[in-house]
């Protein structure tokens, strides 16, 4: 069932690569939805699982939900997946990042 409240998702590809260019630049693949962003944090549902990325001043700089690609500029402080319970879904992930 499509969430009619989240603009931002899409269909990705199954695999998910993470490539990080000197703590400025962060490219990910096999993304398939941006749940919230601002400048200091970005989480993202991969292939892989939920994602967290930390940092300052971080920017969304492309979004390609044809492929789920995503580039995010700024300072990249943090990467960090969060463990999903399945039977909680999206609500369990979000109470954990935020106790």
């Amino acid at each position: 069932m499509e969430d009619a409240n989240n603009p931002l998702r899409f269909e990705t590809n199954p695999y998910h690569n993470v490539i990080l260019k000197d703590r400025k630049v962060l490219e990910v693949t096999g993304v398939k939805q941006i749940d919230s962003f601002d400048a200091n944090e970005f989480l993202m549902e991969t292939a892989q699982g939920w994602m967290v990325v930390q940092g300052k001043d971080l920017t969304l700089g492309k979004l390609d939900t044809d492929r789920g690609d995503v580039i995010i500029r700024g300072l990249v402080e943090s990467i960090s997946y969060v463990s999903s319970n399945k039977n909680g879904g999206k609500e369990s992930v979000i109470s954990k990042i935020f106790k």
